[in-house]
């Protein structure tokens, strides 16, 4: 009998972190792929991840608009609070035989907590990993009402086992955006291919020499401070001189000071080195990071993407405090010396060598063949 699979795809991140898992899950004829798109993933200002899931093939058989203006910490909390109410509609419309949920961003709450109080086993894509913020929590939350772990590394398994899961429910498959990296490496990017091809606002770079790649988000516990944490960046970013595509934050509370931070810095100066995007299709970004002298800021990509692809990233700040890293990763505070001085030591040092830390390149394939043959009960003999 074939399995309905329920994905949850709630920002433009959590794509890139399941699309070869989606492709494969298509292509199995023991599942029955159900996609439903939620939250900040359908808002154009960022990067509106939907068109780019339905322009990559795939149907879309739900849209749940459940983000509210704002973004700060009341928004955010209202945010899940729709989410979750529209999800157990959904839910119980397309009565999957189980749901998935990816990662650690707020809105998985309501996906994990409508899944687990309708008893449709629910699956967790990246649990077990550290870092900082209220990602942390959410992460941890949604293990434990998981019913199938399907984690990136061995230390992930691990810390999900010592949270009391079941081994035999803890798979180590990788993460599928190394899938994705993987293919980058064999397909290099076409220099200015992606300012014809996407936009976006700012000076048409040159990308045939050294260029950075720049995404800083919010973080949640130090919202307050973001417009001033993003300007440190910025003031590193223009005076290291190198071409810098700078990608849009995500939606955490923090965002709107963080934009007006980017927005001000563009109207004092012409920043005549940097060319903003909303958003990037995934294998289009990674290919532009392989080709990158660097990455800069706070985004997870630096630490699980870069580290196969071997790029060096100057991580900024606390939002990946505690997360498994690899040897292309420096960390510094939030001061425009300190980043500045990072940026020309990692340009100067060059590519590493590819890391294995978060996968080989076959995830997709793994996770979809243990959703076809996994065991699907939400009863847990926890083992304490």
């Amino acid at each position: 009998m074939t399995r309905r699979v329920c994905v949850v795809i709630t920002a433009r991140p959590s794509y890139s972190r399941i699309r070869t898992a989606l492709a494969a899950i298509r292509s199995d004829r023991r599942l029955e792929l159900q996609l439903v798109v939620a939250a900040s993933a359908l808002l154009d200002r960022y990067g509106a991840a939907d068109k780019v899931i339905e322009s990559e093939g795939f149907h879309i058989d739900r849209r749940v608009y459940s983000i509210v203006e704002g973004e700060n910490l009341v928004t955010s909390v209202k945010s899940t609070g729709f989410g979750l109410s529209e999800l157990a509609s959904v839910f119980d419309d397309l009565k999957p035989d189980m749901v998935v949920s990816i990662a650690d961003r707020f809105e998985t709450m309501a996906t994990a907590v409508a899944s687990a109080y309708m008893n449709i086993p629910l699956v967790h894509v990246q649990g077990g990993e550290v870092t900082g913020s209220i990602d942390e929590k959410v992460r941890h939350a949604v293990t434990k009402l998981a019913d199938l772990h399907l984690v990136a590394s061995e230390r992930a398994a691990t810390r999900v086992i010592r949270m009391g899961e079941l081994p035999s429910r803890v798979h180590v498959t990788g993460c599928p955006s190394i899938d994705i990296a993987k293919i980058a490496i064999a397909s290099p990017m076409v220099a200015d291919d992606v300012f014809t091809a996407y936009g976006g606002v700012g000076p048409r770079l040159d990308l045939s020499s050294k260029y950075l790649v720049v995404i800083q988000h919010p973080v949640t516990n130090e919202h307050a401070d973001a417009r001033e944490q993003v300007e440190h960046t910025l003031a590193a970013v223009t005076q290291s001189g190198l071409p810098a595509i700078w990608i849009w934050p995500n939606v955490d509370a923090g965002s709107a000071l963080l934009a007006r931070g980017l927005r001000a810095g563009r109207e004092r100066e012409e920043l005549a080195n940097i060319h903003f995007f909303k958003n990037l299709p995934p294998d289009e970004f990674l290919r532009v990071l392989k080709g990158s002298a660097g990455i800069v800021g706070n985004s997870s990509v630096a630490i699980r993407e870069c580290a196969y692809l071997g790029v060096p990233a100057v991580n900024v700040g606390s939002r990946q405090a505690g997360r498994d890293r690899g040897k292309n990763v420096v960390d510094v505070g939030y001061d425009r010396e300190e980043i500045l001085a990072a940026i020309k030591c990692a340009v100067d040092a060059g590519h590493c060598e590819s890391d294995g830390l978060y996968g080989d390149g076959k995830a997709g394939e793994e996770i979809a063949k243990i959703l076809a043959t996994a065991e699907l009960s939400v009863v847990k003999q926890l083992p304490y």
